[in-house]
């Protein structure tokens, strides 16, 4: 379901204009003189890494040279349409054929299609691999994620063709039931670099270029950051993850999310002054052909905002849905996204029943390691 199918739209300037933004933190005061009409809920699902691994691209290829990753995503279409706001890091270009997996991605155009259909919203670009086919290739993943837009609605942030698109995304700021939700997507850097002056991504080590993002994003309700950063395989931050956190933090983020590590890592809150800054380092990944130790467990972060009679506005604490990546061979014949809390006791849907062993044994190892709970596990 896409954002039109969720009837997503921008509140109206009368309606801005009744409201005073004010502070840009996670919990704002609106108006007391002139309380809204209706309390109101707001819910953002923040989703890890999706990968194009050559496997996966020959798994999707039908008899006519078609490809089609719907199935993937299945299980968890109704999860993500259900969030106001669903949010997929989309760790590859689309750069055209011949296309390709790991090391150099370029993945069919088909998957951003399905992702969308799949219910997401927003695509993130920021990523180690954007450049992976050089310029020529991020500027025809640009075309793509403009073509979404134009006809599904689908916002990215993260990759931007010129400088007027780039303040524009960064932050890219969403409004939706009275409440602005400003997103921030930034990667510690890229495989390959660029061989042109445009398109560009935003870089960790750009704080000049962050702290006017950041400065842009003040009046919005909760400000969210989205950095592709840290150690690969590693279930626990990094001190660099740790103090970039911080940075962020306190020039205004309210939220951090991070991907790239392949695994999921550890979480914290960071307690600045009156402000409580949560930080969920991985997230892991949600779809690709990885195998190794923990990689095939992912989480969906959750993030609500309520807003009361008065106006004011404050972020839940985060919750979290753990997935899993079966492979070929596994629950079935192809690559499909499960979520774990549905599963739990169903070995005999897998059509390997060794694979969901692994799905137990590893949610076992990991949540013991980063002490991160499913919200439907009890």
């Amino acid at each position: 379901m896409s954002r039109a199918g969720k009837n997503i739209s921008y509140i109206r300037l009368t309606f801005l204009l009744a409201i005073i933004f004010a502070g840009g933190k996670a919990v704002s005061a609106r108006n007391a003189a002139a309380p809204l009409s209706r309390e109101d809920t707001l819910s953002i699902c923040v989703c890890g890494d999706i990968m194009m691994h050559a496997g996966q691209i020959e798994n999707a290829q039908g008899s006519k040279g078609e490809y089609d990753f719907s199935s993937c995503f299945r299980y968890i279409r109704d999860i993500v349409g259900n969030a106001d706001i669903s949010i997929a890091n989309m760790e590859f270009p689309m750069a055209g054929e011949p296309f390709t997996g790991y090391p150099e991605f370029s993945a069919p155009d088909r998957i951003a299609e399905d992702v969308a259909s799949a219910g997401f919203d927003v695509m993130l670009a920021a990523n180690n691999h954007i450049f992976d086919k050089g310029s020529a290739g991020a500027a025809r993943t640009l075309k793509v994620y403009r073509r979404l837009k134009e006809e599904h609605g689908i916002d990215m942030t993260g990759l931007a063709e010129n400088q007027e698109d780039a303040e524009r995304i960064n932050p890219l700021e969403i409004r939706m039931k009275g409440m602005q939700v400003a997103l921030l997507n930034m990667t510690y850097g890229t495989n390959r670099g660029a061989d042109l002056h445009w398109p560009k991504t935003t870089y960790i080590s750009q704080k000049e270029t962050l702290k006017k993002a950041l400065d842009r994003a003040v009046g919005s309700d909760l400000v969210l950051a989205l950095p592709h950063w840290g150690t690969e395989y590693v279930l626990e931050h990094s001190e660099h993850q740790e103090s970039t956190a911080t940075w962020l933090a306190e020039n205004g983020a309210d939220i951090i999310i991070g991907a790239h590590p392949h695994v999921i890592q550890d979480m914290q809150v960071m307690n600045l002054g009156d402000r409580k800054v949560s930080v969920a380092y991985s997230l892991g990944n949600v779809l690709s052909n990885m195998s190794a130790k923990n990689t095939q467990l992912g989480l969906i972060a959750w993030i609500r905002l309520t807003r009361d009679s008065m106006g004011n506005v404050e972020a839940l604490p985060l919750e979290f849905t753990y997935i899993w990546c079966s492979r070929p061979g596994g629950y079935d014949n192809g690559y499909t996204i499960i979520p774990v809390s549905r599963f739990i006791g169903r070995k005999e849907m897998w059509k390997g029943g060794w694979d969901y062993d692994k799905m137990m044994t590893t949610l076992e190892r990991v949540m013991d390691a980063t002490g991160i709970k499913d919200k439907d596990i009890l």
